[in-house]
């Protein structure tokens, strides 16, 4: 696929909601805008990411925060890398040194992918290389260092949001799913996100899945979410 193919892939891709989108304008000065490189938030810069989703939570910058902070890049990064090769058969290259990001007043963080360029390989290898690899690795090393938050949380956190992408996916647009479900069962199946939950689709109705880790969103305290251990456990021992 040329440059311009998968310019018009993303443009496309934007119009399926906010965690699809990704500015892929070429720029003398990617950081124009208040846009910072993404790799930094595998280091010391995810403090002051974590801080910021605590408050906008109404919660201490903690284990919590760092879940939830977590989950919400790594759904981003899912839906941008699975909606571009569910509609397109092509994973663009989202090394970290090539994604820039800024977080917004409200909604998720913004995604800039300047000049983008596709990954070779078979479609389930390079979303693999491209998100668990490329980002979800470093980030959870960086999470889990700082913040404690366990290896099996941020590996539930990373099923759900990838099972969250594809469900936005084929509500939004349904012909992805050829493509789509299948890729999903292949990621849900191998490292790290083997043995994360349980994944069922039934074509008309959709996806469901049920974790078997609690994200700890919880503890806010708020609503359990849609996927969570605790829907089908007493909630007085949850996983973490």
């Amino acid at each position: 696929m040329s440059a311009a193919a998968l310019d018009t892939l993303l443009t496309r891709l934007a119009r399926v909601g906010p965690y699809f989108t990704a500015d892929p304008v070429p720029r003398a000065d990617p950081s124009e805008g208040g846009f910072r490189p993404l790799a930094e938030l595998y280091g010391d810069g995810i403090a002051g990411h974590v801080e910021e989703t605590g408050r906008r939570m109404g919660t201490s910058p903690g284990r919590v925060a760092a879940s939830t902070a977590q989950l919400g890049l790594a759904s981003r990064l899912w839906s941008l890398a699975l909606g571009c090769a569910a509609l397109g058969s092509e994973v663009p290259d989202l090394g970290p040194g090539r994604l820039w990001w800024r977080r917004p007043s409200a909604g998720p963080v913004e995604l800039r992918l300047p000049a983008p360029r596709p990954l070779p390989g078979p479609l389930p290898e390079a979303l693999h290389r491209a998100v668990a690899v490329g980002h979800l690795a470093p980030l959870a090393e960086a999470v889990g260092s700082r913040y404690a938050v366990s290896p099996q949380v941020l590996r539930g956190n990373a099923a759900s949001a990838l099972v969250g992408a594809v469900r936005v996916l084929l509500d939004q647009a349904p012909e992805a799913a050829g493509r789509a479900v299948p890729l999903v069962e292949h990621l849900l199946g191998r490292p790290p996100l083997a043995h994360t939950g349980t994944f069922v689709h039934e074509e008309g109705l959709g996806v469901a899945f049920v974790r078997r880790s609690c994200c700890l969103f919880y503890r806010v305290p708020a609503e359990t979410c849609g996927d969570c251990v605790l829907r089908t456990r007493d909630r007085r021992r949850p996983r973490t």
